[in-house]
């Protein structure tokens, strides 16, 4: 009967009325699209796509021949998507709003089962997955950063790179980048700049709170980011809150050296908004005397989705902390009852805008605002009045011997305060105004163009001396590049940028780099062969330090401008870089294992090193009366022989990186790498000029000392020529677990002794080659879920108990464990 009424008249007459029923369906129906492909770019067919809305599966498809899906819903709120195929890993993205009108397009990367291959965005400016970049980018996700409270040690696991810190828990921490100086990275958190005026950062009182994913970037990158960008980037993500009730997290811990950590957790989806806020608390007394160290860290992301085109999200990060500052325990043998404070507020607003199916545009404002004060309380050591038979008086620490490289010694007391309290207040203040616009052409070429602008307020007050300096520079750039492909097998990108910076004028960065697959991703022993190549230019501002402590300044300022001009020395100009690449990337065993090797080449110009205010008299010549008032004129510079900065330094940085990484079955990840540099200075003002000035070049046994920066044809300090790293990683449904350990060997530095010993001498200093100790250290932390709500989880940092971490003279914290209770209510918000 049924049959007869399907082919009867009625049906026919029904028929354009149910065809307009069900097109109205669709019509209120939110449709979910878009295209599935490999690492390479390759489509990738036949796999598996669910759209799930709470947990639950709401329908599901199979990608076409194409790679392309498309899923259809007559729900609305928020959803995420799960992706499978054979040999990749299974994706689940992050939760989006849909409305029931909505078309959202996603298109997913999937990554090989075995390797790690993530999507990158300081490469190009716009998301991208790393085997389509050129580019040495490294990612630290979830399984490094949640395992850690800090960031000091995950910056160690990775090639060309070189984390000093200079002491224990909470110290001034410093990254180098394939030769580079500290200050020459870019920080960014959330897209904003994060460092002080002219790039320096502390990674000392950064916490790993509110901190997803980081993405460290290798090589300049000036014409995407700007002045900073001179040797890298380092980025920083906040996490955002997924599910669609909240979710708390709260973990308690506590250690060795008086060491506990408690941190909290929010974080959800509603509708159209979405939430995430944490706080941590930790504190410690590390391992010296007045070495005691607490940090208070806050974090949020805040999102609102308009439409399935537009958003708004809102991040914040404020840390504070409190850190003694010991000084070099091993040179003095007595501490310092010193502090360093800082308090640091990051804020970002993004509106976010994709205009056409091929038009994208993000404005972004950020505002920075930061404070570090220091703060000698009192004098350490014994008072030695008329120590040097000049009249002047010095604290001195206990007779030590300071052991360096190859049977070099001495033995004797350094000077380690001078008469009087101490104090320093640095402020780093900026606002942001960033635009940045991506088109796509095609699906083989995009074109990207931005503006930047930046608002800078920074000042340095030192108290005792009356100081109080000021700089307010207001700076902007353009930026325009490309990068796309041809067939997925040749991959470019092409950019530059037109920066002007009040303190030093315009200038123009470019960058090129290209990657080829020589042989595609396949199945078999050798499963994919990629070539690379990058070039690039990088500048950045001088720090706010060097502009106040500028020996060019302090010549003109003291009416010795004709010095200045004999000696070519003028203000100071941005320190530049400039960077060849190549190498090659190979999978083997359809792709469970990847091997990466590369070359570098980098030439540093115009590099600011500081000259010892006490060497400056002898350096320029003056005698008698005009010694004398050269002298007053220099004031504290003098007394306390601070140094002042120029641009007379060069030195080139060559090196080979090397990284291999596989599974072992579903559930060991290992990752290690190595790498070698060669690093010579070939140009520098103390070392031109000192070796002038008969009898006064410091020495050791007639080795010539750089007892401020080092000497022509040394290697730059802290960055030791051999470096490696290793990582071994297990999970399954209960347990996780992370093996780390960080290799280097011995590099150059000095002691920073001149000066100091009891006849206000040089004694004190050491020859500069290889002073500074090589380390081995080894960290394992692990979670094990005890019931649904409950797990306990350990770390347990140097386990090898090195002492010698930290640059000589700064004991490392010894073996340190940590132990607690995690309790969660709810699902993991940070995907």
């Amino acid at each position: 009967m049924s049959i007869s009424f399907l082919r009867g008249p009625f049906f026919h007459r029904a028929l354009p009325v149910l065809a307009i029923l069900l097109a109205a369906v669709s019509a209120r129906a939110a449709s979910v699209r878009g295209r599935v492909t490999d690492s390479s770019g390759a489509r990738v067919s036949n796999a598996a796509v669910a759209l799930l809305q709470g947990g639950k599966i709401v329908t599901n498809t199979l990608t076409g021949a194409d790679g392309s899906f498309t899923l259809t819903t007559g729900k609305s709120g928020r959803f995420f998507l799960v992706v499978s195929a054979k040999s990749f890993r299974q994706l689940e993205t992050p939760t989006f709003y849909a409305g029931s009108l909505d078309s959202i397009e996603r298109s997913i990367v999937l990554e090989p089962q075995w390797v790690r291959q993530s999507i990158v965005v300081t490469a190009t400016g716009t998301p991208t997955p790393q085997p389509q970049t050129s580019s040495a980018t490294n990612v630290l996700g979830q399984t490094e950063i949640g395992q850690s409270s800090d960031f000091t040690s995950l910056l160690r696991l990775m090639p060309g790179t070189a984390s000093v810190q200079i002491g224990q828990r909470g110290a001034q921490s410093a990254l180098f980048i394939r030769g580079g100086d500290s200050d020459n990275n870019k920080v960014l958190i959330d897209g904003i700049s994060a460092g002080d005026l002219g790039g320096r950062f502390d990674f000392g009182p950064l916490s790993t709170t509110g901190i997803e994913r980081s993405e460290i970037y290798r090589g300049p990158n000036s014409d995407l980011y700007g002045a900073g960008a001179e040797s890298g980037v380092v980025s920083f993500i906040t996490p955002r809150g997924t599910t669609s009730f909240p979710s708390i997290f709260v973990s308690a811990d506590a250690g060795n050296f008086y060491t506990s950590r408690e941190e909290a957790q929010l974080a959800g989806a509603h509708d159209k908004v979405d939430y995430f806020a944490a706080y941590s608390w930790l504190q410690t007394a590390n391992d010296l005397p007045n070495d005691e160290h607490h940090l208070g860290s806050a974090a949020g992301n805040f999102g609102y989705q308009f439409n399935d085109t537009t958003q708004l999200r809102g991040t914040v990060h404020y840390n504070v902390a409190s850190t003694g500052v010991p000084n070099a325990w091993d040179f003095y043998h007595v501490t310092d009852v010193a502090t360093q404070k800082d308090q640091d507020l990051y804020i970002s607003a993004t509106f976010d805008n994709q205009t056409t199916e091929s038009f994208h545009n993000t404005i972004r404002y950020g505002a920075t605002r930061k404070r570090e004060q220091f703060s000698l309380w009192q004098n350490s050591g014994e008072l030695i009045e008329d120590y040097d038979g000049f009249g002047d008086d010095a604290y001195f620490g206990q007779t030590v011997t300071i052991n360096g490289a190859n049977g070099s010694s001495a033995t004797g007391r350094a000077i380690i305060d001078y008469p009087g309290t101490y104090s320093e207040q640095l402020v780093s203040n900026r606002d942001q105004l960033l635009y940045q616009g991506d088109f796509r052409f095609t699906p083989h070429l995009v074109a990207l163009i931005g503006f930047h602008y930046e608002d800078e307020r920074g000042s340095e007050v030192l108290a005792a001396y009356g100081t109080n300096d000021h700089l307010a520079p207001t700076n902007y750039d353009y930026l325009a590049s490309v990068h796309g492909d041809f067939k997925n097998r040749f991959f470019y990108n092409l950019g530059g940028s037109l920066e002007h910076y009040a303190l030093f004028g315009t200038y123009t960065t470019p960058r090129a780099g290209f990657t080829f697959y020589a042989l595609k991703p396949r199945r078999g022993a050798f499963s994919g062969t990629r070539i690379l190549f990058n070039y690039g230019d990088g500048i950045r501002e001088p720090a706010l330090t060097d502009e106040f402590s500028s020996l060019y300044t302090a010549l003109v300022g003291n009416g010795y401008a004709s010095v200045a001009k004999q000696l070519n020395i003028g203000p100071l100009a941005p320190p530049t870089q400039r960077m060849y690449e190549g190498g090659v990337e190979q999978t083997f065993f359809s792709q469970h294992i990847l091997f990466r090797a590369s070359y570098f080449h980098n030439e540093f110009g115009r590099q600011i090193e500081s000259v010892s205010a006490v060497s400056l008299p002898d350096i320029l010549g003056f005698t008698g009366q005009a010694r004398q008032d050269f002298i007053n004129a220099l004031g504290f510079y003098y007394t306390l022989d601070y140094g002042l900065n120029v641009n007379t330094q060069a030195f080139h940085a060559q090196g080979i990186e090397s990284t291999v990484e596989g599974g072992i079955g579903r559930s060991i990840f290992l990752r290690a790498g190595y790498t070698w540099m060669q690093a010579q200075v070939q140009r520098s003002f103390d070392s031109d000029n000192l070796a002038l000035v008969s009898g006064f070049e410091p020495t050791y046994n007639g080795i010539p000392i750089g007892a401020y920066s080092p000497l022509v044809g040394a290697r730059p300090f802290r960055r030791p020529p051999n470096s490696a790293f290793a990582t071994a990683t297990y999970s399954n449904k209960r347990l996780s677990a992370i093996l780390t350990s960080a290799f280097a060997s011995r590099s150059d530095d000095s002691t920073y002794l001149a000066y100091a010993d009891q006849t206000g001498g040089n004694s004190l200093l050491l020859p500069n080659r290889n002073l500074d100790h090589g380390y081995a250290k080894l960290d394992l932390g692990g979670i094990y879920q005890l019931i649904n709500w409950l797990s306990v989880y350990a770390q347990a940092e140097n386990l090898a108990n090195s002492q010698h971490i930290a640059p000589l003279g700064y004991p490392s914290l010894p073996f340190n464990l940590r132990a607690g209770l995690r309790f969660q209510w709810g699902k993991d918000s940070a995907k």
